[in-house]
């Protein structure tokens, strides 16, 4: 049963086969749909994990197709439960944290100064546009100013989490804002949902995307007795209509499966994929250690002293198996890439296999991340390696 359940995760995840969802800048819109958010993170070692995330499931993702759907109003950027780029069509979801914030509820997001959002605004709404580097633009040169303090940065994330300011487009990883009534499409349902509706969202979210889920899963990051009681609604409601399956009792943990999914015959591709950190697949912890076998954390937030697997070790799939992690880095400015550890699991049945796949995932990823060159290190390690 375990190896069912992994293959539907896999499958709902759209990394069974490829590829899962076409070819260019629609597959990438079609992707994004499905997963239901990508999660944007800042950390550069390797190509960052919005970027990788969508390159793991299209197999020609270029990285101007998330400024491209920006401009065509087809998806946003905001918070899910971190920072993402989100479906257009569900922005109405997002309504609720923007009014919290609005409203002060929100303190790390509410911290703004009201002067000081009132004047970026006005800039914004005549420029059409604005960057934190933009704010007090006429007055630098007096180096007191807020324009120099992280005033300037609460104030105008707090325009952008309570909704007045969106994200129009990235250069690297700077933000432009523009006003919101200028980044959103015609028609778009703006209505402020219920809190049933809000439950029914994150359950179809994570029907679609993962097909088995945990109601720890449903929730994650959400709290309170009204979203549980809305969430165990849903729940009940979709067990009647028999659109979900109730497999109790695996690994000590309640699992709720896509019923459709179960009568599916699922054979995965025996190729290797790296991974990143923050991919859908793998957020979820005890989901991954559940269904995969495989206790993973990043380690960059852990101190050096007591790293095991490397300052940011992604996690290497294998046909429908998570069997290691390897450390890498991209030296940008040599465009060599660099393998500095790898660390392999002892569930590795075809090991030949294994490794010529390994290797020309790590050609592809080096590809990926502008870095053609090996390091001279990186062909040592994958002919030491060892199984753990």
């Amino acid at each position: 049963m375990i190896e069912l359940l992994r293959r539907l995760a896999l499958h709902h995840q759209g990394l069974m086969t490829s590829p899962s969802f076409g070819n260019g800048l629609s597959a990438t819109l079609q992707c994004i749909e499905h997963l239901g958010y990508v999660q944007v993170d800042t950390i550069s070692v390797v190509e960052r994990a919005h970027h990788h995330i969508l390159w793991s499931r299209v197999v020609d993702y270029e990285q101007n197709h998330l400024n491209l759907l920006i401009q065509q109003k087809k998806i946003f950027e905001y918070w899910y439960h971190a920072a993402s780029y989100l479906p257009i069509q569900d922005y109405r979801y997002a309504l609720p944290r923007m009014a919290k914030v609005r409203d002060g509820q929100h303190q790390y997001f509410s911290s703004g100064d009201q002067r000081l959002m009132n004047e970026i605004l006005v800039q914004a709404k005549a420029e059409g546009k604005i960057r934190l580097r933009d704010i007090g633009n006429e007055n630098k040169t007096n180096t007191g100013g807020w324009w120099n303090s992280s005033l300037a940065r609460r104030s105008i994330e707090q325009l952008f989490m309570q909704g007045d300011l969106m994200i129009s487009e990235r250069i690297g990883m700077e933000k432009i804002y523009s006003p919101t009534e200028s980044c959103l499409p015609n028609g778009l349902d703006l209505s402020m949902p219920t809190l049933d509706e809000y439950a029914l969202y994150l359950f179809n979210t994570t029907l679609r995307a993962h097909g088995v889920f945990t109601l720890k899963q449903l929730l994650h990051l959400k709290t309170g007795k009204d979203i549980r009681d809305a969430m165990h609604r849903v729940l009940n409601h979709h067990l009647e209509e028999g659109v979900i399956t109730s497999l109790k009792d695996i690994d000590g943990q309640n699992y709720y499966v896509n019923s459709h999914s179960l009568n599916q015959i699922l054979t995965p591709e025996s190729k290797v994929k790296i991974l990143s950190p923050f991919d859908n697949l793998v957020i979820h912890r005890d989901r991954l250690n559940a269904l995969f076998k495989f206790d993973y954390r990043i380690e960059c937030y852990v101190p050096a002293t007591k790293r095991i697997y490397g300052y940011f070790c992604l996690p290497i799939l294998y046909a429908d198996q998570l069997v290691g992690r390897i450390d890498c880095k991209a030296h940008r400015s040599k465009k060599v890439f660099e393998i500095l550890s790898l660390h392999l699991e002892n569930n590795i049945v075809d090991q030949a296999h294994f490794f010529d796949q390994l290797k020309i995932e790590i050609h592809k990823f080096a590809k990926f991340n502008q870095c053609p060159k090996l390091h001279e290190n990186t062909l040592t390690i994958l002919n030491n390696v060892s199984l753990g």
